[in-house]
């Protein structure tokens, strides 16, 4: 039986109008684990979002680990807890439907620096807790499209898109041929103006779990300790 896996996401909050439209893009609620109606316009995004679909809508700020040899899902969780007590929410302002590489995402217009603080938290707190990478998970990564500071990223830290190469981002599709980015970036920035969703504050982190490749599962939902940082 395999290693679950765990990973450390900024979620919408429970009833938001974001919290909805991103639920209907990818068709599925990685909370109640149920699938999800997608607009009625958009009927063909089932067949563009497929692999995050599988993470469900979210935007990492600890990318998915194994746990060390000797720590539990109770050190998890209170480590965590420990991080967010003291942290105060973070203003992320607007959003926008945006191209990165060939896939599309909703990433801040003008990312405030708490956002990258925050992420870079996550990331040191809690990597004493993961697992070394095995040579199957440092393949995913295909490291040989790496640049070197990538790959030092991915090596001393499990994951290439961290510090200095991080960019707070809410997937919405898988990767789409080129010529059909702009169409669908147009599509969905319609449909997300029509949403309602306004600005974003991070008022806490989620704590998800996936068990033998099946979708991540949301195991919980930690508040922030509203400092006054």
């Amino acid at each position: 039986m395999s290693e679950p896996r765990y990973a450390i996401y900024a979620l919408p909050e429970p009833g938001s109008a974001l919290e909805a439209f991103g639920r209907s893009v990818l068709g599925s609620d990685n909370v109640a684990g149920e699938a999800v109606a997608h607009p009625g316009d958009l009927p063909d995004l089932a067949g563009v979002t497929v692999a995050p679909r599988v993470y469900g809508f979210h935007a990492t700020l600890k990318a998915p680990m194994r746990l060390a040899p000797g720590c539990t899902e109770v050190d998890l969780l209170a480590q965590v807890q420990r991080l967010a007590a003291a942290h105060p929410p973070v203003a992320v302002g607007e959003l926008a439907v945006a191209a990165l590489g060939r896939f599309l995402a909703l990433v801040p217009v003008a990312a405030p620096p708490a956002l990258a603080l925050l992420a870079a938290e996550c990331v040191a707190a809690l990597d004493p807790l993961r697992a070394p990478l095995t040579q199957a998970e440092i393949a995913k990564r295909r490291p040989e499209r790496l640049s070197p500071r990538g790959r030092a990223l991915l090596d001393r830290w499990g994951y290439p898109h961290v510090f200095e190469e991080f960019r707070f981002h809410m997937t919405l599709t898988d990767a789409l041929p080129e010529d059909a980015l702009e169409g669908w970036r147009a599509r969905l920035a319609e449909a997300y103006a029509r949403s309602g969703a306004g600005l974003l504050t991070i008022v806490s982190v989620g704590v998800l779990r996936q068990e033998a490749g099946r979708p991540f599962r949301l195991l919980a939902r930690v508040p922030f300790g509203h400092g006054d940082g």
